[in-house]
């Protein structure tokens, strides 16, 4: 048998993964087809297989010959795998499409599942390629079909959110870059990924969040494992900055941008967003001012947001409109009393020190309800007793 033969060369010119290629046989001999495809998926993540074009002749004359008697979102997998081999990306597509019509040919049920993530890939592609009309195209079918689909597989929403990231990330849309990016983490194992791309996943999504129009959310950024790769590299000061942000520390948002100027002048995006970026944390801090507050205290003097914002009035009085026009508070300006009332603050998520302030206020909270209920005790003993 030709596959036989082909494992037996490979066990010849590779003695040190004999044990390997004596499994693979035994599993393809006894047709035990899913142990085979596991087994398999062990088998290409090894560093050897990762350069030249083992993966493909691999495949040609080895998995072919059991292809469609496999779980057929694994073949799509492997063929994916497989697919990054190929120096030409044109030869690559053309192999992907290939696989896509014998997929089609099967009709197998959910046989949309396989070869959508096939053609997620192709998208990628193209878009390596500098196609991005092609690329959106497929993303949007793309989207129509996860629309049309129940329980489907992680790694397809991986693969789609992947892709739709770094066509956003090609054209420079931060927000759709830091959404699509976020939603990717979601149906991934970051313990699945490397440490360099980790950092390089959170270097961009610092940036995009940062550079990001109507992103004000910084909590659920710092509380994902991935921005950790930040801390102790070259890039760590971006890490402190989104703390910065996160809390509207204005005061230390300059000491950074003092601190890391070479840093920050090496990256043209920040600089050429400098004003937007100022802006951002003004809001952030007239953010944090009235969380600060207790509830029944939301009438703030312009004249104290100034202060902290480093603002004049006028400009503070432009920045809650600007903060009122993107539904991040609501509430009413007094310009005669030269106050704002907010009646509304959009909901984020906290980090440790605001936590803790929250549980400060809810053990003032409950000190005062019990000195309350002390006082109606004293006040009415005989209605208390009864």
């Amino acid at each position: 048998m030709a596959a036989l033969q082909y494992l037996e060369s490979l066990r010849n010119d590779h003695p040190e993964l004999s044990d390997w290629y004596t499994t693979l046989a035994d599993l393809y001999q006894r047709k035990l087809w899913h142990q085979l495809s596991l087994k398999l998926e062990q088998f290409v993540a090894l560093a050897v297989f990762q350069a030249g074009d083992t993966l493909i002749q691999l495949y040609h004359n080895f998995i072919t010959d059991f292809e469609t008697k496999i779980n057929l979102l694994k073949l799509a997998h492997f063929a994916v795998i497989v697919s990054r081999q190929y120096s030409e990306k044109d030869a690559a597509i053309g192999y992907l499409e290939g696989v896509a019509e014998k997929l089609q040919s099967t009709k197998e049920t959910r046989i949309e599942e396989p070869i959508l993530y096939i053609k997620l890939q192709i998208a990628l592609f193209k878009l390596e390629q500098g196609d991005q009309k092609e690329c959106k195209k497929l993303l949007e079918q793309g989207n129509a079909t996860l629309d049309s689909m129940t329980d489907v597989d992680p790694s397809v929403y991986a693969s789609y959110y992947w892709v739709s990231s770094q066509y956003h990330k090609t054209r420079q849309e931060f927000a759709e870059f830091y959404k699509s990016a976020l939603l990717y983490l979601a149906y991934i194992s970051v313990d699945s990924l490397s440490e360099s791309f980790k950092l390089d996943l959170a270097f961009d999504l610092s940036l995009s969040a940062l550079l990001g129009d109507n992103v004000y959310n910084f909590g659920e950024l710092l509380a994902h494992p991935i921005i950790k790769s930040l801390v102790g590299t070259q890039v760590e000061w971006l890490y402190h900055i989104l703390e910065a942000f996160n809390t509207g520390d204005l005061v230390r948002y300059q000491e950074l941008c003092r601190a890391h100027q070479a840093a920050l002048s090496a990256q043209p995006a920040l600089l050429q967003n400098e004003k937007k970026l100022l802006e951002k944390i003004n809001i952030l801090c007239l953010m944090e001012i009235i969380f600060s507050r207790p509830a029944e205290d939301r009438t703030i003097p312009l004249s104290a947001i100034a202060e902290r914002t480093k603002l004049s009035v006028e400009d503070v009085e432009h920045l809650l409109m600007k903060s009122l026009s993107v539904h991040l508070i609501e509430g009413i300006i007094n310009q005669v009393e030269g106050t704002v009332h907010v009646s509304w603050v959009q909901p984020r998520v906290l980090g440790i020190p605001q936590i803790k302030s929250l549980r400060d206020r809810l053990d003032n909270w409950v000190d005062k309800v019990h000195t309350a209920l002390l006082s109606v005790e004293a006040e009415t003993p005989d209605l208390v007793s009864s």
